[in-house]
């Protein structure tokens, strides 16, 4: 993955649009460039928007996996520029997969609210977004890229400065800062969990264990439970014949009872007996002459009854006559009622026959006045919306009475004219009789004048690049001039060095080849033989030669300076290439330019000195030429006003008129009728007169009818009475009304011949019930006994409180011996339970003793321990590339805590990283970052990198030699390698920079340099 190209605008302090293209010069001349900018100039603002931009993150503002939305952004104040509205990132890059740009922006609404980000994600091969939803962008990127975006972070954004404190730490200490280093934070956690789960099920188990304790505890022994065990025997044999004698005292007080219940039942019977016969007796009394009357005529009950229907009839239709004559009073004042509505509606007097077509011919006429009146209204409304169309330029509306709308309009007239006088005075140059050819004129000439502008603007840019490039050229000649002498000079020096150190290590081995038999000198002593020839007499202990113990110290001082001269000279070579490419890159612009100046003199001179001769500013030009534009449109407008006036000026005349002739027409109108729909009220009114009228006439045939029914209805019931006349008389009555009255309704016949009856059984049923009560009696009283209720109840009590003294007792036995059993079961039960949960937690005892402790600890360091090996590993690779004196390894349990540097020059020998200086530190800590990079991505190749932080605590050595090393990286994998600092000296050594610079008002600004 290669980052080609970083867009963004109004990110941070970096107000305004910037742009970073990795595929143009400088950065295609030297891969490794510098950041550089005072603090809070916004060079980590660069960092962030390429996390921004593919993954919606920062890492210096960690806001979860959800990523950044409009509301964080508002509430920390983060990425948008103040003051701004909206802010956008884009990233250009290359995968195995293709070259995609991914685009991030947000931006203000109109109410001041930011709206939510947008983001989206380009396929460069066909310059089309890819189908995605915002929030399928980042993972999108992941997947293209081939790195989540903690290993992106890892991998591409390395901070040397965490492992310079890894190299550093304890081995307590270490397990956290690669945790934090790597984000392998789960290990802890699995360790933790291992740790809770263990302490979960144990606990259960404890639990478990400590209900089996309580139990046991509660547990009968053997003697108490043969005590009771007999005692319940004997208190059960006891408690026998006591129960078949209370049963025996209950069924005797049973007996007692029944005796006096029924004794008391054979006396509600006598007495419901006496009822019975008394309410019969009173029923005969009270209802046995009506239902013997009802009995004599209910023999011709049937003619009775048609009777009385003929009666009733002939009373209802003399009702009906009395009712239809109230009908034909009312018809009569209600024709009178709507024969007056009808004078008043038509304002005339009708004649009665003739009402129908008086009614037509009344609404035929004032139909007539209401379509002229809406003729004129019409005509009105035409009129006044012509008005409104000729008058649209002029923005005049008829609103008030015309008189005074047409007396606005003549002093809109003199206003127009008078602008117009003063417009043509103005444009006294100006053709104004063809106005469209004078504005297409003056447009041309102010576009000429505008190409004029923007060409002299490019040719005022050449010239500043033509003398930028000329002015460093003049910088860079004297230093090509001076650096080829330089590198002789300090090769001669090397050359002298490396003589010198020649000699020295000559020196050197011929002292070690001495060694042993200097050492056998040394041990000698006077008395004790030698253990080559025995001798007890050294001549040669005495007058030993010196060690030179300096000689090796002179060698690796010497070692130094050589190879800081061939660092110099590798410098030097560098930058001198680098001159020389620049100076024939700069020859080349200048002459290109020169010419391309020249070119676009001459070509500004041929195109556009003849619309100005005379050279003045063409900003001035174009703001006459646009004035005079603007003037003409004004004359348009107000040419247009004048005659859109002098049209509607008739059209008022017109209105005035048609409003006197509508208001005549509606005067007419409203003398003759005011309503709202004559149509309908004519109707309305020939409809009520011609009911009325079929009213009268029916009411007339309807008293016929009626006169002819009650005539047949007499008739018949004269006829009847005749009849009946000897049946009522047989019967003991005078008129047929007093045998209507002796018959009952047949309801109420049936209801009290119903009553009888049921007087008579339930007088026999009662007889037959006191018999059987009294036979009962005799057979309860031969059963009973001497003693009376209260002695029984007396004895029965004393019994029963005795039995449940004694069943107390046997129950209180039976618990402790079912609390004893049950408390055995449980026992049983939870043995049986702990087998299981303990074969159960066998796993998590084990993993627990192995992973588990309260704080991850014990795993956690196993893990990261684990991790540093593979890290040292691939961070030894690199490590080799860099430098080939040391390899970093663990320390050994006698060292000390922190991590070792093997150094290859002095034989293996190991040293604490405590012991290393700066440089050295500093460059197997960048080893490790680049290790953990190679970790993160895997099987990504990662061709951009960018280093920031750790150079600002370095001294001027160790500054010089990781510049070295980073420029030695980066000639070897041909990376993209951006490191960030504010360190001053990284300018002379890193020729491709990105300066940044801030302003007065906050805000930063961006230059690329090379």
């Amino acid at each position: 993955m290669k980052i080609l190209k970083i867009e963004f605008e109004n990110i941070n302090s970096l107000k305004g649009k910037h742009e970073i293209d990795f595929t143009k010069a400088p950065f295609t001349v030297s891969s490794l460039f510098a950041i550089t900018g005072p603090t809070g100039s916004g060079k980590s603002s660069i960092l962030d928007v390429i996390s921004l931009a593919l993954f919606n993150q920062i890492p210096r503002l960690n806001f979860g996996k959800k990523g950044i939305s409009n509301a964080i952004i508002e509430k920390n104040g983060a990425i948008l520029t103040r003051n701004q509205k909206e802010a956008n990132a884009k990233i250009t890059y290359e995968s195995k997969l293709g070259i995609y740009s991914s685009h991030w922006s947000v931006s203000t609404a109109r109410t001041g609210k930011l709206r939510e980000y947008e983001m989206y994600l380009y396929d460069n091969a066909s310059d089309k977004p890819l189908d995605l939803k915002k929030s399928e962008v980042p993972g999108k990127n992941e997947e293209l890229i081939g790195l989540s975006y903690d290993q992106f972070i890892k991998a591409v954004l390395l901070a040397q400065g965490e492992f310079a404190q890894l190299l550093k730490a304890r081995k307590d200490e270490r397990g956290e800062l690669l945790e934090k280093i790597t984000g392998t934070g789960i290990y802890r956690q699995l360790g933790m969990k291992a740790r809770i789960k263990f302490n979960l099920v144990n606990a259960e188990i404890e639990d478990r264990q400590r209900e089996i304790n309580v139990l046991q505890k509660d547990l009968l022994g053997e003697e108490t439970l043969k005590e009771i065990t007999s005692s319940l025997a004997v208190k059960l044999k006891t408690c026998e014949p006591l129960e078949k004698e209370i049963k025996n005292l209950d069924r005797l007080q049973e007996l007692k009872k029944a005796i006096s219940s029924q004794v008391s039942q054979v006396k509600h019977r006598e007495k419901l007996k006496a009822d019975a016969i008394g309410e019969l007796e009173i029923f005969e009394k009270e209802q046995g002459e009506k239902l013997r009357q009802h009995e004599r005529v209910q023999v011709f009950a049937g003619e009775l009854r048609n009777w009385k229907n003929l009666d009733d009839s002939c009373k209802e239709l003399k009702q009906e006559l009395q009712a239809h004559d109230q009908g034909e009073k009312r018809n009569s004042a209600d024709i009178d009622s709507c024969l007056e509505k009808i004078r008043k509606f038509l304002r005339s007097e009708p004649v009665p026959r003739e009402i129908e077509n008086s009614l037509q011919s009344f609404s035929k006429n004032v139909r007539n006045l209401q379509l002229q009146r809406d003729e004129k209204l019409n005509q009105y409304r035409n009129l006044q919306e012509r008005f409104n169309a000729e008058l649209r330029e002029v923005s005049f509306k008829l609103n008030g009475s015309p008189e005074t709308e047409e007396q606005k309009l003549k002093e809109l007239k003199a206003s127009a004219e008078n602008s117009l006088q003063d417009l043509r005075l103005k444009l006294k140059d100006v053709d104004l009789e063809n106005p469209e050819l004078e504005k297409a004129r003056l447009k041309q000439l102010l576009q000429q004048g505008r190409k004029a502008q923007q060409e002299w603007l490019i040719i005022q840019n050449l010239s500043a690049e033509l003398e930028r490039d000329q002015k460093e050229e003049e910088d860079l000649l004297p230093q090509i001039k001076e650096l080829p002498q330089k590198i002789d000079s300090d090769k001669k020096q090397a050359e002298i060095l490396q003589k010198q150190v020649e000699n020295l290590q000559l020196q050197r081995e011929n002292e070690l080849l001495k060694a042993s038999l200097e050492d056998l000198r040394h041990k000698l002593t006077n008395g004790e033989p030698c253990p080559l020839c025995g001798s007890t007499h050294h001549h040669f202990s005495a007058h030993l030669p010196a060690k030179n113990d300096n000689l090796q110290e002179q060698i690796l001082q010497l070692k130094n300076q050589l190879t800081e001269l061939e660092r110099q000279v590798t410098t030097q070579n560098a930058n001198l290439a680098h001159h020389q490419k620049r100076i024939a890159e700069l020859q080349k612009n200048i002459a290109a330019r020169t010419q391309q100046l020249e070119s676009q003199k001459r070509h500004f001179r041929g195109e556009y000195l003849k619309i100005n001769p005379d050279g003045q500013n063409w900003e001035e030009l174009c703001d006459s030429k646009e004035e005079k534009i603007d003037l003409l449109e004004q004359f348009e407008q107000e040419k247009k006003k004048l005659g859109a006036i002098l049209v509607g000026l008739p059209i008022i005349s017109e209105i005035r008129e048609v409003l006197v002739q509508g208001k005549q027409i509606k005067e007419k109108l409203d003398s003759l009728y005011t309503g709202n729909d004559v149509e309908t009220d004519c109707l309305e009114l020939q409809n009520s007169w011609t009911g009325l009228q079929h009213q009268k006439r029916s009411l007339a045939t309807q008293k016929q009818e009626l006169d002819q029914k009650l005539s047949l209805r007499r008739s018949e019931l004269s006829e009847l009475e005749e009849r009946l006349q000897p049946k009522i008389t047989e019967a003991d009555c005078k008129e047929v009304a007093e045998a209507l009255e002796k018959l009952l309704p047949e309801t109420e016949y049936i209801r009290l011949r119903k009553r009888r009856e049921e007087l008579s059984s339930q007088k026999g049923e009662i007889e037959a019930a006191l018999k059987t009560l009294k036979d009962q009696l005799e057979d309860l009283k031969q059963k009973d006994v001497p003693q009376t209720e209260e002695e029984l109840l007396k004895k029965l009590q004393e019994n029963k409180s005795l039995l449940s003294s004694l069943n107390e007792e046997c129950e209180e036995l039976r618990r402790k011996l079912r609390n004893d059993r049950e408390r055995k079961v449980k026992i049983s039960e939870i043995e049986n339970e702990l087998k299981d949960s303990k074969a159960g937690i066998k796993r998590w005892e084990l993993l627990n003793s192995l992973i588990g402790d309260a704080t991850g600890k014990k795993f956690n360091d196993f893990a990261q321990d684990l991790s540093l090996s593979q890290l040292l590993i691939l961070a030894n690779k690199r490590l080799k590339d860099l430098s080939d004196r040391y390899k970093i390894d663990k320390p050994f349990e006698e060292e000390d805590d922190s991590l070792v540097a093997i150094d290859e020059h002095m034989g293996g020998q190991r040293r604490s990283v405590k012991t290393l200086s700066g440089g050295e530190t500093f460059l197997l800590s960048l080893s490790m970052a680049l290790a953990l990079s190679d970790l993160a991505s895997r099987n990504v190749e990662i061709n951009s990198l960018f280093i920031d932080e750790g150079f600002g605590t370095l001294d001027p050595e160790t500054l010089d030699q990781t510049l070295d090393t980073l420029e030695k990286l980066q000639a070897e994998s041909s990376k993209t390698i951006g490191v960030i600092s504010h360190v001053d000296s990284l300018k002379e050594r890193i020729a491709t920079q990105i300066r940044l610079t801030r302003n007065g008002q906050g805000y930063s600004s961006l230059e690329i340099v090379g």
